[in-house]
């Protein structure tokens, strides 16, 4: 009982002293303390090691003795979790580490010689060369057994750990090596020079074409006979040469040997690589598979094998000073820093490569890999292990064949937890603020100030301002343009017809081509959010109707009054973006956004269908073609008996005839051999002759030609014009549009063709498409609808001979003015609402933008194209929804390098100006494009609408939830929202949003309420609020965003609860304090000290069990226990064949000078004992190896 008290109050750390014993575990450090300054150790060579910085080097007697353990001082016991270990070494070594590309070779005898051949690679996955040695596998997640990952701790306890090594070439390495096993008494010396061959033998690898070669065989280890040795085909002629010439051998030595002399205290410094003179490498390596590796990174090199001469395992870890090229032994032009060298005896290759392939994945990982650049001990690595072991998962074995190559994930999750070290449990820890709203944005937050929100939005975007033109040198940036272009011209050229037919041309096609190329300019110059495309949309074209009816009923003048609304307009909006109001943003959350897109995207696929079917007006479809057509439609001549007779033609009464009375000077366009300046006072000299009957048109003036004396025939007038497949070309191009374009586009993640040709495909899949189903359409030949664009500069509107608008007009009284403030209002809600709903899903924190976004700028910029547009008699354009999705996604960039199997990886976007500036240009170059464009069917241009309105719609969680009512439970997702909502939660959510839907649907297609619209997208706003009371917060944080004040006031009730809690667990804690240490008191009266490392006054508090140390675990499993058995059998046969040369050893039989504290505190240790079936007592050691009794004083 007194010696328990003895204990240290600090645990000194696992230490590597080079020589081999056994230690139980849990004294390890007791005895390293302890034979630090009881031992001597003469002609043993350590390794150097860094002075550890505030560690304590007190003896451990001393330590004890001094500061004796008291009952009610607040410490513990238990060491550090290999968790805890790493992230203190993470946290306190500021040494830079690297990606690593590991390589494994494994040891082949050929005759009398060995080679390393390349067997497997990781850069993230595995890869193995398959058999038969002709290809790399599939690129898969290492499955690893539990025994090998034991077994290759194993290896490491007992191995060489040579940390920081200085050597210049593998020769070196492999010198230094065998010099530290020998010594470590870890292998025998009369291998030395067997086992370093077998470690400078060449290296093949799987690039290179094998094929018979000629190859040197070693007769003696000074090099200095002719040898002929196998050459690799992509060997340079300069080590050809110096092969077969032993001058030139010698030369390259001697100068090696200058380079080296400061090396003289190393042995064996004949510096060799696979028998040939180390020099600068000229070998042709794989440089091709550089693309796949990151920069900066270092090689991890695992070598494995089985030598005949060997009865034991010898197994190294090397990690040299730094990066250096040592030779060729590794495929890959990079430097090499760390060494795994496993040999093993006759029999054991599959152990060996399997262990190996261990130590290649805990080397790739991200945690461990860090460790290992920083490690200073031996300990430390174990602990990196110990830690891996920690976050392993692992498969059950009737459940999954080891077999099956496990596909790489799609994503990985982050590795930065591992890191950092966790907090206590029941410690006070500030819990960082999460963020309200997904779409939350420092910049949606009010300042208080008169336009302050504009002045922080121009000076957070002008030091991107020169970036924004820089960052469009990108192929990838001239796809998007020609990509956008033909994407907004389509709906440019069809808003301007419709909008023709609605107003009577007062604004048409070119107006819409002229405002698309303004606005566009002006806002990819100046705005916040460069990504947003500017267009026309449905809602907008309503409000035009709905206008030009209003002062077509009163007889008011449409366009000056509709500049006044515009006026007013953007009046209204310059008071938004003064007064911050774009700040309200903050309420507009997923489900609006979501609701909103959704209803666009929906319009765009709905519009390419009925674009579609409206061709069959233009190319209609011959449904009954056995019936014959008759196209008769002309006027016949009155049947006279000459042509020469002339027309009995009354000119007042025909004139009345024809409807045309108020126009005395009537031309006639009909006549022949007559000026086209003739009169309607030479129609009493017609004659039959002189009228070209044909030429009058019967379908609309029937009556003329009966004026004229003829007969008309009408049957065959309303008889249409079939043009035989035009119709079904059609949808053929429609549907091929949209098939290549989508295929296309996802043809970066496809597994065909390299990564630059699928990226190149993805990013022009469009342009691909359009210019694919043009040349089909015009290979054919069959005349299908194409596309209009006007051909001159002007006004739509015949009467209109200026693009300036006088804001007077005689027509329109002065109060309406002041009246145009009322359809002001409602323009200005709509175009609110367009524009930032549009901004925040393009602001999303999932495209990961750098460059930030500008919504009060975005909306300043707004205002000023509005009144531009208004005096210029111009429709008002606002942010299109589906086009600046179409061009975020244009844009979009990917990680170019990637380790194979690895999914590229989503950067952000490729934020400029330069694409929407281009487009605008070239919007309003269009009219100069006529002679192209109008070889481009309208169908194409339709595929493309259902391509961006299908493209739209991926991705929303929206459509992820409506598509839930068709899956089984049992095919659902396994998203988040459905690991935390009930099911039945997300349909009745779903539910609304469709309704919500589905009544701005409806809204928007009757015209007689077509004028709300702008308030029922507000009003989704309400409705959102109104689910506080239908929904927790909790399930709306899952499904949708918080809004600021329920999210605001969710925190503080947390906080609050949490706090309440804690104050309820300190009274809960004092209550039963009391009770416990009495209980104690009982267990340790009746139970003697078996409670040793609990006593009384310390309970077991909450960490005790949550804690666990997987390296005491795992020293007590039976799979550790077996490999330590294993070891000291392997160690006795090897003592048992090398007895002639040393002193025999008796392997049960050790005995260590340990103090009496030290063996009493052994045995009363908890960990330290397991009850056997016979009640007997065993203690569980640790094998560490045996140390020699003679290196002793």
């Amino acid at each position: 009982m007194e010696n328990s008290n003895s204990l240290p109050e600090v645990t000194f750390p696992q230490r590597d002293f080079g020589a081999r014993r056994e230690i139980n575990e849990n004294v390890i450090d007791t005895d390293a303390a302890q034979h630090r300054y009881d031992s001597a150790y003469i002609g043993l060579r350590l390794p150097k090691r860094p002075r550890r910085p505030h560690k304590s080097r007190r003896h451990h007697a001393e330590k004890s003795s001094s500061t004796p353990i008291n009952g009610n001082q607040n410490f513990s016991l238990a060491s550090p979790t290999p968790s805890e270990q790493i992230q203190s070494l993470l946290s306190e070594c500021e040494e830079s580490s690297h990606d690593v590309f590991c390589e494994m070779d494994v040891l082949y005898r050929l005759g009398e010689i060995y080679q390393w051949r390349e067997t497997a690679r990781w850069v993230k996955y595995e890869e193995d060369v398959e058999e038969g040695g002709e290809r790399w596998s599939k690129p898969h997640v290492a499955s690893l057994s539990l025994h090998s990952l034991f077994e290759l701790r194993s290896s490491l306890t007992t191995g060489a750990c040579m940390l920081d090594m200085d050597a210049l070439s593998i020769a070196q390495v492999a010198d230094m090596v065998l010099d530290n096993l020998i010594s470590q008494k870890l292998l025998e010396e009369s291998l030395r020079d067997q086992v370093r061959a077998a470690l400078v033998s060449q290296h093949t690898f799987q690039h290179q074409k094998f094929s018979r070669r000629k190859m040197s065989t070693p007769d003696g280890l000074d090099g200095s006979q002719p040898m002929f040795r196998k050459l690799s085909m992509k060997r340079t002629f300069s080590e050809i040469g110096r092969t077969f010439s032993m001058k030139a051998r010698g030369d390259a030595q001697n100068v090696s040997m200058a380079k080296l002399g400061n090396l003289q205290s190393q042995p064996n410094l004949e510096v060799m690589n696979g028998e040939l003179p180390e020099s600068v490498s000229t070998a042709r390596l794989n440089e091709h598979f550089m693309r796949k590796i990151p920069a900066g990174a270092e090689a991890a090199n695992i070598m494995v094998g089985e030598l005949d001469c060997l009865t034991y395992q010898v197994v190294a870890l090397v990690r040299l000073c730094e990066g250096r090229n040592i030779g060729d032994i590794t495929e890959v032009p990079i430097p090499t820093r760390f060494l795994f060298i496993l040999l093993g005896p006759p029999g054991s290759q599959g152990k060996n490569v399997e262990i190996g392939r261990s130590m290649s994945t805990i080397m790739v990982d991200e945690v461990f890999r860090e460790v290992a650049y920083k490690a200073r001990s031996r300990q430390d690595i174990l602990a990196g292990v110990d830690e891996f072991l920690d976050q392993v998962t692992a498969l059950p074995p009737g459940e999954w064949d080891p077999k099956i190559r496990i596909e790489p994930p799609q994503s990985v999750p982050s590795q930065e937890a591992r890191k950092v070290a966790k907090p206590a449990v029941g410690s006070p820890v500030e819990e960082e603020e999460e963020e309200e709203e997904s779409h939350f944005d420092p910049t949606l937050e009010r300042t208080g100030r008169l336009f302050g929100g504009l002045i922080a939005d121009v000076k957070r975007k002008l030091p991107w301002y020169a970036s924004d033109f820089k960052d469009s040198l990108h192929i990838q940036c001239v796809a998007s343009i020609i990509f956008l272009y033909l994407a907004t011209l389509t709906p440019n050229v069809t808003f301007g017809g419709l909008l023709g037919q609605a107003t009577d041309q007062h604004m048409g096609t070119m107006e819409c081509i002229l405002t698309a190329s303004i606005v566009g300019i002006l806002f990819a110059l100046f705005a916040g959010q460069p990504l947003n495309i500017l267009g026309s949309t449905g809602p907008m074209l309503v409000l035009e109707m709905i206008l030009y009816d209003f002062c077509k009923d009163n007889k008011l003048d449409f366009l000056p009054f509709r500049a006044w609304i515009g006026l007013w307009t953007a009046v209204l909006l310059m008071l938004i973006v003064a007064f911050d109001l774009s700040a309200l943003v903050r309420y507009i959350t997923r489900f609006t956004e979501e609701s909103f897109a959704c209803l666009i995207a929906v319009i765009f696929i709905a519009e390419a269908f009925k674009k579609l079917y409206g061709i069959l007006d233009v190319s209609p479809v011959n449904t009954d073609p056995d019936t014959p057509l008759n196209y008769t439609c002309e006027c016949f001549p009155p049947k006279v008996s000459s042509d020469d007779m002339l027309l009995p033609l009354d000119p007042a009464q025909f004139l009345t005839d024809i409807g045309n009375s108020s126009n005395p000077a009537y031309s006639v366009p009909y006549l022949f051999n007559m000026p086209d300046n003739q009169t309607w006072t030479l129609l009493p000299n017609l004659t039959v002759a002189s009228v070209n009957w044909s030429a009058i048109n019967v379908t609309l003036n029937g009556t003329e030609c009966e004026a004229l004396g003829g007969t008309p025939i009408t049957v065959g007038c309303d008889t249409p014009h079939y043009i035989a497949d035009a119709f079904f070309l059609s949808v053929l191009l429609f549907l091929g549009t949209y098939m290549v374009a989508s295929t296309l586009r996802n043809a970066k993640t496809s597994s065909f063709f390299p990564t630059f040709v699928r990226q190149t495909l993805s990013d022009f899949a469009v342009l691909i498409a359009i210019i694919l189903m043009v040349t089909i359409d015009i290979l054919i030949g069959i005349p299908t609808a194409k596309l209009q664009v006007p051909q001159s500069f002007k006004p739509s509107h015949p009467d209109r001979k200026s693009w300036f608008i006088n804001p007077f007009s005689d027509k329109n009284p002065v109060w309406l003015i002041f009246a145009a403030v009322i359809p002001a209002l409602l323009a200005v809600i709509l175009i609110f609402m367009d524009q930032q709903i549009t901004a925040v899903i393009v602001n999303r924190k999932e495209n990961k933008l750098k460059k930030g976004s500008g919504y009060h700028l975005d909306m300043f910029i707004v205002a000023i194209c509005i009144a531009i547009c208004s005096v210029l008699g111009l429709p008002w354009y606002v942010a299109a929804t589906v086009s600046a999705l179409a061009h975020v996604m244009s844009l979009k960039k990917e990680s170019e390098c990637t380790a194979p199997g690895e999914r590229p990886t989503f950067l952000g976007v490729r934020e400029n100006r330069v694409t929407a500036l281009m487009v605008g240009i070239l919007s309003g170059l269009s009219v100069l494009f006529t002679t192209a464009l109008q070889f481009i069917p309208m169908a194409v241009l339709y595929g493309v609408f259902l391509y961006m309105g299908v493209a739209a719609l991926k991705g929303m969680q929206f459509i992820d939830r409506i598509l839930l009512f068709f899956k089984p439970a049992k095919y659902q997702p396994d998203t988040t929202y459905l690991r935390h909502v009930p099911i039945n939660r997300v349909h009745i959510f779903t539910i609304i949003q469709l309704l919500c839907l589905a009544i701005l649907w409806v809204i928007k297609t009757v015209d007689s309420v077509s004028i709300v619209f702008p308030i029922m997208v507000l009003g989704t706003c309400f409705v959102r609020k109104g689910m506080d009371y239908m929904f927790t917060q909790r399930e709306l944080k899952w499904l949708d965003d918080l809004m600021p004040e329920a999210a605001r006031k969710e925190s503080e009730d947390a906080k609050k609860k949490k706090e309440e809690e804690m104050a309820n667990d300190q009274e809960d804690e004092a209550l039963l304090s009391e009770t416990y240490d009495k209980l104690m008191d009982i267990q340790v009266d009746h139970n003697g000290d078996r409670f040793n490392n609990h006593k009384a006054g310390q309970r077991r508090t909450p960490t005790d069990t949550e804690r666990v140390n997987i390296s005491e675990e795992m020293a007590r499993t039976g799979i550790w226990l077996q490999l330590k058995n294993n070891s000291k059998t392997a160690l006795c046969d090897e003592e048992t064949h090398g007895s002639r040369h040393r002193k025999k050893r008796h392997c049960n039989g050790r005995h260590h000078s340990r103090s009496k504290k030290t063996e009493d505190h052994v045995s009363k240790e908890d960990g330290d004992v397991q009850e056997e079936e016979g009640g007997e007592k065993k203690k569980t050691t640790f094998y560490m190896g045996e140390e020699e009794e003679e290196h002793k004083v």
